[in-house]
């Protein structure tokens, strides 16, 4: 029987018995690739989260008032995160037929010509609703496309690290997530505060979708290079990264899916409460500047940066299951104080911002690690993509438009409910993980 536990500290990393020794591949040369793809892939997700707050409302809800607006651009953002895991099912078809190389460049074809469609598109004023049906299936796509842009590099790099920096391995991948968003919110910081708020809205606001799609080639080319090189291809087939049906993953080990899924929910939940929401909530009720607070989350940023960093050294030294424990109760007690923070002024709400990017930093250092370690080595491929998939959609898909829905109707203290609920799930599924493993 498969084992149910997450890592310990110390231990050695978990190989298939008869792994050969890989000479010519080093986790350096995977972290190289795991970053640049992780990068490109945020960056497309926070221009678009931006944009559904300072552009989407006015230029195609325009005829909603300002807080309506934003909550349908959040209805269509969580739409990726719905089609996300069918993507994962349809690409993991397409590579088992030919290839995991064709199935990333069709990822990343249609993720970039979505992402570039976008910058394209005419407002409501000139196509009225179909602008925003347009807009729609260019979201969905985004979501098909993500779900097939799972290489299965992280889970690589993680069980190549050297025996006892599994932690800190794992974590690698996570840098993407704030590089992405540094290099987003630069970006719509130097347009909002450059270019007049008609100039912005009329055409400032679609460079930022065309320097994602520059950005998704040179990540294709960097990713392509690496899963296609021999010896790179050898050692993913020798550790049976390999895709299998969704039935058989889900018949043999759906129990690991959901586990691994609810491990996470604590940093999923927190991943939109302090980027995509706050700059909603600021930009409808505050007086606090859009450019102003963007660099304040762009400082929040590199403190989750190193946040990360600092996570797998504590993985590794005190074990996965122990930190992610231990920042779901931090995150926790951090969400009672979220209302008088965010209703603190200028003070408290840098305060929300930089104190929730590190507790984000601390914890989603090391939701990678709950999708991979659980697996038996047949069905880690397709166990982790699936995996995160599905914490994506339950922790952070809907939380923006939940979060400021709620919150503008009945307060900022059901912003704080999110998250202890998101809390709540993860050491529900931790100590579910510790019992399983005691009966086995």
């Amino acid at each position: 029987m498969p084992s149910h536990t997450l890592e310990k500290p110390g231990a050695a990393p978990r190989q298939p018995a008869a792994a050969p020794t890989h000479e010519h591949t080093s986790p350096g040369d995977i972290a190289v690739g795991v970053v640049i793809g992780r990068t490109s892939e945020y960056f497309d997700f926070f221009v678009f989260g931006i944009a559904s707050v300072l552009v989407f409302p006015a230029v195609f809800f325009p005829h909603l008032s300002r807080l309506d607006g934003t909550l349908f651009a959040f209805g269509i953002f969580a739409l990726a995160f719905v089609t996300r895991p069918i993507g994962t099912v349809l690409s993991m078809a397409v590579q088992r037929r030919w290839g995991r190389a064709t199935k990333l460049t069709l990822a990343l074809f249609v993720l970039g010509t979505c992402t570039a469609g976008m910058a394209f598109l005419p407002g409501h004023a000139s196509l009225g609703a179909a602008a925003i049906v347009l807009l729609t299936v260019l979201r969905l796509g985004q979501g098909l496309a993500l779900g097939g842009s799972w290489d299965g590099l992280p889970s690589l790099l993680a069980l190549n690290a050297p025996a006892g920096r599994r932690g800190w391995y794992a974590m690698l991948g996570q840098l993407g997530a704030p590089l992405g968003f540094v290099l987003a919110a630069g970006l719509f910081a130097y347009l909002t505060s450059s270019l007049s708020q008609e100039d912005f809205l009329s055409w400032g606001w679609r460079y930022p979708f065309f320097v994602a799609f520059a950005i998704n080639v040179v990540a294709l080319f960097a990713r392509l290079q690496l899963v296609s090189a021999h010896e790179e291809e050898g050692l993913l087939d020798r550790q049976e990264f390999e895709p299998v049906s969704t039935r058989e993953l889900l018949g043999s080990q759906g129990h690991n899916v959901f586990i691994g899924a609810f491990a996470a929910l604590a940093s999923y939940a927190l991943f939109h409460i302090v980027t995509v929401f706050p700059l909603s909530w600021i930009h409808i009720y505050a007086q606090q500047p859009v450019t102003g607070f963007l660099v304040v989350q762009i400082a929040g940023a590199f403190l989750c940066a190193g946040a990360i960093v600092a996570s797998g050294w504590l993985a590794d030294r005190y074990g996965r299951r122990t930190t992610l424990g231990s920042l779901a109760v931090l995150i926790g007690v951090f969400s009672g104080f979220a209302p008088m923070l965010l209703n603190g002024g200028e003070v408290g709400q840098d305060l929300f911002i930089l104190i929730g990017f590190v507790l984000l930093g601390l914890s989603y250092g090391q939701a990678s690690g709950t999708v991979t370690a659980n697996f038996a080595p047949r069905f880690r491929y397709t166990g982790a993509a699936l995996t995160s998939d599905l914490a994506w959609l339950f922790g952070a898909a809907f939380a923006p438009l939940v979060a400021l829905g709620l919150s503008a109707h009945f307060g900022l203290a059901f912003v704080s409910l999110y998250l202890l609920s998101g809390a709540a799930c993860t050491l529900g599924a931790l100590r579910l993980n510790r019992a399983l493993e005691s009966r086995d």
